[in-house]
C-alpha cells in the first residue's frame, strides 16, 4: 500500500483534503501531519502525528522509515499573517519546501504536491483575465516566497526529474474549518455573521473585485492533478486555476437573496493594499487543456451551500 503524507494537514485546505484523499486511497493510506499535538475530531479516523516541517530531521526520517510515496506539502504563514513576520514567513514558507523537494531528488518520494497561490502575482499583472505566463512582480511577502517556490518546484522537476505539480489557488471558501490568515478570508466570515444575524464588518472595500472558489473544487482540482499521468503535465512551476470572480457587495447581495435582513459595512485595512496588487480574474485554459480542469460551483451555488452547512458553533 502506498502510503500519503498530508504536511499541514490542520489548516483550511489540509481538512478537506485528507477527508476527501481518506475517501479515495483509504483511511490507513493517508498520514495527516501538523505542528498541533492533536488533529481535529474531523480527520480522527486516520493516522495523525504531531510534526514540524522546520525539523528536517525528524520531517525525513518520518518519510524514509514509513516509506512515503507522495506528499502535499500544505504548511505555510499565509498572505495577511506573513506580513506580520516576515522573517518566520520566509523560513516556514522556503525551507520545509526543499526538504521535500531534496526527498523527491533522492527518489525517496514519488510524488510532490505543492500550492501557489494567486499572491505571485503583483500590481504590474495584468488584472483581468490573467494569464498562464505573465508579469509577476509581488509586493508580499506571502507572494515572494510563493514566486521563489515555484521558480525551485520548476528548477527541481527540469534539472533533477522531480515530479512536483502545484495550482495557484485563488481565495478559497470553505464550511469545514475556520480560515488562517488570509486576504480572501472575508468571503468565508461572512457567512458565519450572517447566519447569526450580524452585521458584517469588512476589511476589503466593496468594489474589490478578486478570484474565488469553493473548497470542493480546489480539493477535486487538487486530487485530478496529482492523478492525472505525468506526461500531461506540461506546466512545472504552477498552474492557473479559475473558480468565480466576486466583490464583497457581489457576495453580501448574493447573501441577502437568502438573508434579506443582512447587512455589510466596510472598514478597509491594510489588506486592501495586499487585496489591490491581485488579479480581478484568472485565465486558467492551460489546466483546461492539460489535465481536463473545470469548475462546478457559480458564486450562488457556493452561497447556497456555505449557508447550508456553516457551524456558527465554530466561532462562538
Amino acid at each position: 500500500m502506498e502510503k500519503i503524507l498530508i504536511i499541514g494537514a490542520g489548516g483550511q485546505i489540509g481538512t478537506e483534503l485528507v477527508l476527501a484523499l481518506r475517501k479515495l486511497k483509504g483511511n490507513d493510506a493517508v498520514i495527516a501531519a501538523d505542528i498541533k499535538e492533536d488533529c481535529s475530531d474531523l480527520i480522527k479516523d486516520g493516522p495523525y502525528i504531531k510534526m514540524d516541517v522546520l525539523d528536517r530531521e525528524f520531517v525525513r526520517n518520518f518519510i524514509i522509515e514509513n516509506k512515503i510515496s507522495e506528499v502535499y506539502l500544505l504548511a505555510a504563514l499565509l498572505s495577511a499573517t506573513a506580513e506580520n513576520n516576515p522573517a518566520f514567513a520566509w523560513k516556514l514558507n522556503m525551507e520545509g519546501l526543499f526538504t521535500i523537494l531534496d526527498l523527491a531528488k533522492e527518489k525517496h518520494l514519488k510524488k510532490v504536491f505543492w500550492p501557489s497561490s494567486i499572491a505571485v502575482f503583483g500590481p504590474t499583472t495584468p488584472a483581468d483575465n490573467t494569464p498562464q505566463v505573465t508579469v509577476m512582480e509581488p509586493t508580499t511577502v506571502y507572494g515572494i516566497s510563493k514566486l521563489a517556490g515555484e521558480r525551485w518546484c520548476e528548477y527541481y522537476a527540469k534539472q533533477y526529474n522531480v515530479d512536483v505539480r502545484s495550482i495557484r489557488y485563488p481565495g478559497l471558501i470553505s464550511y469545514t474549518s475556520l480560515p488562517g490568515g488570509g486576504t480572501t478570508d472575508y468571503a468565508v466570515d461572512i457567512f458565519y455573521q450572517a447566519k447569526m444575524g450580524n452585521e458584517f464588518s469588512c476589511f476589503l472595500k466593496e468594489d474589490t473585485m478578486l478570484p474565488m472558489m469553493y473548497m470542493e473544487d480546489a480539493i477535486r482540482a487538487t486530487i485530478e492533478l496529482m492523478e492525472a499521468e505525468e506526461s500531461l503535465i506540461k506546466i512545472k512551476s504552477s498552474y492557473n486555476l479559475s473558480g468565480s470572480s466576486f466583490t464583497p457587495k457581489e457576495l453580501a447581495q448574493s447573501i441577502q437573496k437568502e438573508i434579506p435582513s443582512f447587512k455589510i459595512s466596510y472598514f478597509p485595512d491594510f489588506r486592501q493594499k495586499i487585496a489591490d496588487s491581485w488579479p480581478n480574474s484568472i485565465n486558467d485554459d492551460s489546466a483546461r487543456k492539460d489535465w481536463g480542469w473545470s469548475e462546478k460551483y457559480t458564486t450562488e451555488e457556493l452561497v447556497k451551500v456555505m449557508l447550508k452547512y456553516v457551524d456558527v458553533a465554530l466561532i462562538e
